[in-house]
């Protein structure tokens, strides 16, 4: 049900809350759609935590390759958490409200882990393009320390980047009719849309931070892959340059559910007024919840060192 307040002589208006509306035109089977949605979100922490256990636990595994990709899982956590808690409400309880400064708060963190991933990604690029362009000096250009700051970079970065949409958000004056939003969770360009003012500097500021961070990042690594490709084409040996792209597969099928979704959504909310409005919702969705999910099934079918590892901390689970 729709709060109702008075907005009798409002000249600025902020929203108590926001009513999310979780999928369009599916209301009445949202408990028939939280069985697929927990399923996934059961499958996205339990993969990526049983892959930061792998990485922790097998010493073999002490290596830049694998602490990149526990730094991949703890983003698919944190990406995964953002989002799990005001979905699960709506599909298990009929719970739609959120505060507005929560719903600033979650859009933060949400926007926040997905610049962080893209960021990881880039980094993981970096890792292949050293491991095969120059392996003598693999281990002395990303040393541990290295690999710290590189995460700490990551970090302050996302946090930078972000740390201003929410105080941008505040200071619009929002329609008092215009309070549901059409995610059952809160999304920069949904909650920007709800607004009366003038928005052009938030489209301006959001356009800037894809542009710096997902699109910088998907171009180096475009750059990355040129120049790991160029090294494996001057192998002499076939095999060499199979066994060298084979270090590679599991990285870019990563890239690939990460950054497609990503051009989709970028597509939708700004090209896609018309379409019928499931269409933004579902795939938000895929941007959001299906990359935790995949990415632990891709890199345990294709890295044995990793399925080794959690089928070790699974046994031993099982025998404590």
């Amino acid at each position: 049900m729709i709060p109702s307040w008075s907005f009798d002589n409002i000249s600025f208006f902020q929203p108590p809350s926001f009513l999310m509306i979780g999928i369009p035109g599916l209301e009445a089977i949202h408990g028939w759609l939280s069985i697929p949605f927990s399923s996934m979100y059961t499958a996205a922490l339990t993969g990526n935590c049983l892959i930061l256990l792998a990485v922790r636990r097998t010493p073999s595994l002490h290596q830049p390759m694998y602490y990149f990709l526990s730094m991949l899982a703890l983003t698919d956590v944190g990406l995964t958490l953002s989002t799990m808690p005001t979905t699960l409400a709506v599909l298990w309880f009929d719970h739609r409200l959120i505060g507005f400064n929560a719903c600033l708060v979650q859009l933060f963190f949400l926007h926040s882990f997905s610049v962080v991933e893209s960021s990881v990604l880039l980094a993981m690029s970096f890792d292949r393009f050293v491991a095969i362009s120059n392996p003598l000096r693999y281990a002395s250009v990303l040393t541990n320390n290295a690999i710290i700051r590189i995460g700490l970079a990551i970090v302050a970065h996302a946090t930078l980047s972000l740390f201003p949409v929410p105080f941008l958000l505040k200071r619009l004056n929002f329609c008092p009719n215009k309070t549901i939003l059409s995610h059952s969770f809160c999304f920069h360009a949904d909650v920007t849309r709800r607004a009366c003012a003038d928005i052009i500097m938030n489209i301006r500021y959001g356009l800037c931070v894809a542009v710096s961070t997902a699109g910088r990042d998907s171009l180096l690594i475009v750059l990355s892959y040129t120049f790991i490709l160029h090294t494996v084409l001057g192998l002499a040996s076939p095999r060499e340059r199979i066994r060298a792209l084979n270090t590679c597969v599991s990285h870019i099928l990563a890239v690939l559910v990460f950054f497609i979704p990503v051009i989709g959504v970028s597509m939708i909310h700004r090209l896609g007024r018309h379409l019928p409005p499931i269409i933004h919702p579902l795939v938000a969705y895929v941007y959001l919840v299906v990359p935790p999910v995949l990415n632990p099934i891709i890199y345990r079918v294709k890295s044995k060192p990793i399925r080794e590892a959690i089928l070790w901390v699974l046994r031993g689970k099982c025998q404590s």
